[in-house]
């Protein structure tokens, strides 16, 4: 047995570990933020955890980074994601004297440098002239009251109400001819990649769709879909726009930029 398989079955146990606590005592349970592999586990055991419901939340809509929250009934209602222990914290940049703002990197790295576990932090989201943070609530006044700098640059924290952040990712309209709907065709025209990189991508177990392990080209795409390439970004797809007499289809995607 491989790390990799070690390491999923510590995560799937423990998933498991949290439901039941959630059940046996009857309160909101939480995870964690969960990266693109993890939130794959969590799907694909999904089943074995239906005696409690669970939701995926990272602190806004589309989040790459979620927890997973074991929800009693009696904590089901119409704000499920109100329970969630995240907040936002905002970090603005004094840019004078610099020539490029921080980038999603050098964020992520200053946190990092403080000791922080990847899994308290959430999405890093780049605006302009500052960049919200989702983390874990316990974790927001340690990231006030220590982070400083970012890439040599003063910042200054404040925690901000998680319910009034206003966050539009920006995105690229693509349009391209493909020979059919497959995934390693759109990947090729989202990130300008051959089909045989297209491909590896596949092989190499980085690519997801909305979320789930992506399990080869013989997967079925809807509209709206949302495709996740480690190392590449991430677009959704629109749909069919036209289909030409030899057969091609014109498609449209999203790509977040």
């Amino acid at each position: 047995m491989n790390n990799t398989t070690k390491e999923d079955m510590l995560l799937r146990r423990r998933l498991s570990d949290l439901a039941h606590m959630a059940w046996s005592r009857n309160c909101p349970v939480f995870t964690g933020f969960l990266g693109l592999n993890e939130q794959n586990i969590y799907h694909s055991c999904k089943s074995e955890l239906s005696f409690i419901r669970s939701f995926l939340y990272g602190g806004y809509e589309e989040a790459e980074r979620q927890m997973v929250g074991f929800l009693p009934d009696a904590f089901c209602y119409a704000g499920n994601y109100e329970s969630f222990p995240i907040a936002c914290v905002r970090i603005v940049s004094d840019g004078k004297g610099f020539s490029q703002p921080p980038g999603h990197r050098d964020y992520l790295g200053a946190l990092l440098n403080l000791g922080i576990d990847r899994s308290t932090t959430g999405d890093i989201l780049l605006c302009d002239g500052y960049a919200l943070l989702m983390c874990e609530e316990k974790m927001a006044r340690f990231v006030t009251e220590n982070l400083f700098r970012v890439r040599n640059m003063p910042v200054s924290c404040s925690v901000t109400d998680l319910h009034s952040v206003s966050y539009y990712p920006k995105t690229q309209q693509i349009t391209g001819s493909i020979a059919s709907v497959r995934i390693d065709s759109l990947i090729a025209l989202a990130f300008k990649v051959s089909r045989s990189a297209a491909n590896d991508l596949l092989d190499g177990g980085k690519v997801f769709i909305n979320g789930k392990l992506c399990d080869g080209n013989g997967t079925h795409i809807r509209d709206n879909d949302l495709i996740s390439v480690r190392g590449c970004g991430r677009f959704r797809f629109s749909g069919i726009l036209s289909e030409t007499k030899k057969g091609r289809v014109f498609v449209a995607i999203e790509k977040y930029i």
